[in-house]
């Protein structure tokens, strides 16, 4: 198989060299060119067709994200962000995500060859993901003006590289009414906290990153926390988050298999959804959720950035339909409705 063939655009020479030598460390990995700017950048994308960009969020004559628009607008490939851990980079990492950008990676505080391990895998991931041009994905529907959720329904979400564009799709099309939703997105620590903010100011119900205790209510949507925890859900009379602090599952802290377990457990209306996503993480859970009588949705392999996570699931018997992107949201809504109240017309 040919090796990857990756194009590195950062202003700092130092970043430049550090990040080839990580990338040039695995033989599955060939870096074809070096640029210092977007200009740079452009001519070399044209001179050298690589399979994938690593982009610099912060750069001189046109910074990542104006850059990275004219990439997925005039001629799309997949894209790997690198960006700082300050709250500002943060922000404008979620923007490139949101764009199109496959996925990110922090610049390590203290630059070394060994903190950019981690990109390694993303841009083998990227090589093989599947991008499209702005405008491409066909919007949700918009949220039903009379909509009841079943006050006893439990609607958790799985997702991973490309998690952050489908989820902001599906959740666009929730009313404010949705029912009491779980979500765990494979996404750093520094970076989970501001996207809850992002999908709180684009959606109709209140997101926030999950905290320990709190209770799970219609209309509310919690986002496990990157890094340190799994997201469980509690049972009793009042379901509640439970940030549990142990080892990675599949690779993953949060991993979607504990949630989906965690909410198998719980004995009570219920639905799985898993989108987007490298590897194999949310199968076994979501077929646990199926088994427990759960319903089960999937995202169709056509709109997957990385048609993984949901090939996995559905392979095994644990996804009841697969749809594409722009349908799951009424879907879910369908199935997680009031039963005074099926209709979300």
């Amino acid at each position: 198989m040919s090796p990857v063939r990756v194009l590195v655009v950062d202003d700092s020479l130092t970043m430049r060299g550090l990040i080839s030598a990580a990338l040039k460390s695995d033989p599955e990995i060939e870096v074809v060119g070096t640029a210092a700017d977007p200009i740079e950048a452009r001519a070399a994308i044209k001179a050298l067709n690589p399979d994938v960009l690593t982009l610099d969020v912060e750069m001189p004559n046109m910074n990542g994200l104006e850059f990275l628009e004219k990439i997925m607008r005039l001629r799309p490939m997949p894209v790997v962000m690198v960006s700082t851990l300050t709250a500002a980079g943060t922000d404008v990492t979620l923007a490139a995500l949101e764009i199109g950008a496959v996925d990110a990676v922090a610049k390590p505080a203290v630059a070394s060859v060994d903190a950019f391990h981690d990109l390694i895998g993303k841009v083998k991931t990227a090589a093989r993901s599947r991008v499209r041009a702005r405008g491409d994905t066909p919007a949700a529907a918009e949220a039903p003006r009379a909509y009841h959720a079943d006050p006893n329904q439990i609607l958790a979400i799985g997702s991973s590289t490309g998690g952050v564009e489908a989820l902001l799709t599906v959740l666009s099309g929730f009313p404010l009414d949705c029912p009491a939703t779980v979500i765990t997105q494979h996404m750093p620590a520094t970076f989970t906290a501001s996207f809850a903010a992002r999908l709180d100011r684009v959606c109709a119900p209140n997101v926030t990153e999950a905290v320990d205790g709190a209770p799970l209510k219609p209309g509310h949507i919690y986002l496990a926390p990157g890094g340190a925890t799994h997201l469980e859900v509690s049972g009793g009379l009042t379901p509640r988050c439970r940030l549990i602090a142990s080892d990675p599952v599949n690779g993953h802290r949060p991993s979607v298999d504990v949630m989906f377990d965690s909410v198998a457990r719980l004995k009570r209306p219920m639905t799985g959804v898993i989108l987007t996503g490298m590897g194999r993480d949310g199968a076994k859970g979501l077929l646990t959720m199926r088994q427990a009588g759960g319903r089960t949705l999937g995202q169709d392999e056509a709109t997957c950035v990385v048609y993984g996570m949901p090939k996995a699931a559905h392979e095994i018997g644990a996804v009841e339909r697969q749809l594409p992107l722009h349908r799951l949201s009424t879907a879910i809504l369908e199935l997680c409705a009031d039963p005074a109240a099926r209709s979300v017309a």
